[in-house]
């Protein structure tokens, strides 16, 4: 089984000047607060939300954007936004194409299963499942850096 680590970029603040360098970028992006810790079931992190962008012309700037001025109807990200400072980080899924070769869905759903299996439940503003993946359906085994959204 191949195996994959996904580390993380250090992370911009979630406002309009950062996200518009993300416009025209498909891939994924991880909404997570700076100020406090989300206690779920197994341990606490600061990540709220994954989310994908699946095409050019609903890039990961679009998205963003989109959860910002409250489009997206994701009221727990317009929530915390409103009371704490959040950050995003991304992963551009055109520079996994050649160690994945499977759809941006696909990588979604992974992310989040692996959420789940590590803390318990789904990123507190993630309001919609996904469907589980595991790592013997994709052939690969992928090492997430979840402790980067840990208190440092």
């Amino acid at each position: 089984m191949k195996k994959i680590s996904i580390n993380f970029a250090d992370g911009r603040p979630f406002d309009s000047r950062n996200v518009r360098h993300y416009r025209g970028i498909v891939g994924l992006y991880l909404i997570y607060n700076t100020e406090i810790s989300i206690r779920y079931p197994f341990k606490e992190s600061r990540l709220i939300y994954i989310g994908m962008s699946e095409k050019v012309t609903n890039s990961i700037g679009a998205r963003l954007q989109n959860h910002l001025d409250g489009t997206s109807g994701n009221d727990g990200i317009l929530s915390y936004a409103s009371v704490n400072s959040l950050k995003f980080t991304v992963v551009n899924f055109e520079m996994l194409k050649s160690i994945w070769p499977y759809q941006i869905e696909t990588l979604e759903s992974y992310f989040i299963s692996d959420f789940v299996r590590g803390f318990g439940v789904y990123p507190i503003c993630n309001n919609k499942t996904g469907f589980d993946i595991l790592n013997a359906e994709v052939g690969r085994q992928i090492n997430i850096e979840w402790e980067y959204f840990n208190d440092r």
